[in-house]
């Protein structure tokens, strides 16, 4: 009987989840996992994706798709990207007619090569918002200070979000560019990848500048090619969340990149985590994007070549540093 219910358990819903219930809203949290949910009532912890963080009680925690979602006027969706279509078909049927869905994953669908905003509309027709920008769970969940962007074509439904997401620690910005904060949260993801393989190769600071500026190059030019604004890479869905995941640990795609600059193979890296990094499939994404839209992205080739060709990361900086000699800007 929610107001507002979060789909998908990982490290943001739950934090999510939380900061909305603590405002005082009626939330309920939808656990994929059985046995996760049944933990997380009994104990108020999860253990898996946020531990050592006390959940309250008035959060209701379910199990049931069709029971957390029957009522609730705002659905937001943490689950990642590429399992978005599978759980969304299964809601669907039972949202209210009223409803209005909220993004907050972060990754491009393989094969389809849809953001998730389209998948939801795709499969929903609901009206959808994208909630975007520099903000790791583990920062917000103790309400350290940190701003977002929340993107929707409907003005008004956007100042209505703007208010039930904003607290005093976390500021929310509205924006009309759906596409654009989209792509900016998606495509950091693979740059996070190649900024942790420059960390662990020990390539330098000058490095990773150049490589988080050429990266968002790379993220606007598909951008605006797809239909996004070019100034919405500049705001906090687009540098703010590239400089962010290129730059911490606390990032799961660049602990990936680390990795793999190792020495470590792909599929080592993912048996070892329950968390997704949305970058890895993103990458195989994003450069088929690139392909279909006949845009230049030699960041995204690399680190989709690193993963899925098994190519030496060291090789791949390389072969970046040694192509042909270009002007900054271009087109």
């Amino acid at each position: 009987m929610s107001y507002i219910t979060v789909i998908g358990a990982g490290s943001w819903g739950t934090t999510l989840a939380c900061l909305l219930s603590e405002k005082g809203f009626d939330v309920t949290l939808w656990v994929f996992e059985k046995d996760l949910a049944d933990e997380i009532g009994q104990t108020r912890y999860n253990s898996t994706y946020l531990p050592g963080v006390l959940i309250s009680d008035s959060l209701r925690i379910s199990n049931d798709i069709k029971q957390a979602v029957h009522k609730a006027r705002y659905v937001l969706n943490a689950v990642p990207s590429q399992f978005t279509r599978a759980v969304f078909s299964e809601a669907a049927p039972h949202l209210m007619d009223e409803a209005i869905l909220i993004s907050v994953s972060k990754g491009i669908e393989r094969g389809t090569l849809l953001t998730v905003s389209s998948i939801l509309q795709e499969i929903s027709r609901h009206p959808v918002a994208v909630l975007s920008g520099p903000s790791f769970a583990k920062e917000v969940i103790r309400k350290l200070p940190a701003a977002v962007t929340l993107a929707i074509e409907d003005k008004n439904a956007g100042f209505v979000l703007q208010e039930l997401f904003n607290t005093n620690a976390l500021r929310v910005y509205t924006h009309d560019d759906i596409v654009g904060a989209e792509l900016g949260g998606a495509l950091k993801n693979v740059m996070a990848i190649a900024s942790g393989i420059c960390e662990s190769l020990g390539l330098g600071n000058n490095a990773r500048a150049s490589l988080i500026t050429r990266g968002l190059i790379e993220m606007t030019r598909l951008g605006v090619a797809m239909g996004a604004k070019e100034k919405t890479f500049s705001g906090l869905s687009g540098i703010g969340d590239l400089v962010l995941t290129c730059t911490s640990p606390l990032s799961r795609n660049y602990t990936v990149g680390m990795k793999l600059g190792q020495g470590m193979k792909l599929r080592e890296i993912l048996q070892q985590t329950k968390s997704v990094a949305e970058g890895v499939a993103t990458a195989e994404s994003a450069y088929e994007l690139s392909m279909k839209y006949h845009i230049e992205m030699p960041i995204i080739e690399q680190v989709y070549r690193i993963l899925y060709e098994d190519k030496d990361p060291a090789q791949a900086v390389k072969d970046l540093m040694e192509r042909s000699l270009k002007s900054e800007f271009y087109g």
